[in-house]
């Protein structure tokens, strides 16, 4: 059985599930992001570099050495997440790339981040608290 979603009206909507269901999704998980370490490591890159637009299709879009920062950075926040039982931080990163990948994809977009020299725009201020 999979999880139950329980809508609330005033609220986000809530799931419930087994313990026994979450511990094998936490085992999935785990397994997951220690077979692509794996694969990475092992000499297997180019195989996982071709695959990945399968399963992620805006890739295409990135730089060759983008995709490499992408990967390495996939499997360590993928274990570290893992780790924490907190998948936040890979939705997180994947939504990041995402948006990279998007600059990349539409050329008026990166022309105008691009503008600035090295193509910063200066310091970012640090938000205030509640903001």
């Amino acid at each position: 059985m999979r999880a139950l979603r329980l809508r609330r009206r005033d609220a986000g909507d809530l799931a419930l599930m087994r313990i026994e269901q979450l511990e094998r999704d936490d085992t999935v998980v785990d397994f997951t992001s220690r077979l692509l370490a794996g694969l990475l490591r092992s000499g297997n890159a180019a195989a996982v570099r071709e695959v990945l637009p399968e399963a992620l299709p805006w890739v295409v879009f990135l730089p060759a050495d983008d995709v490499s920062v992408f990967l390495t950075e996939l499997v360590s926040v993928g274990r570290g997440a893992a780790d924490l039982d907190n998948l936040a931080p890979v939705a997180v990163l994947l939504a990041q790339w995402r948006h990279t990948a998007e600059v990349h994809a539409d050329p008026a977009l990166r022309e105008l981040i691009s503008r600035e020299p090295e193509g910063d725009l200066g310091p970012v201020p640090i938000p205030e608290p509640g903001r």
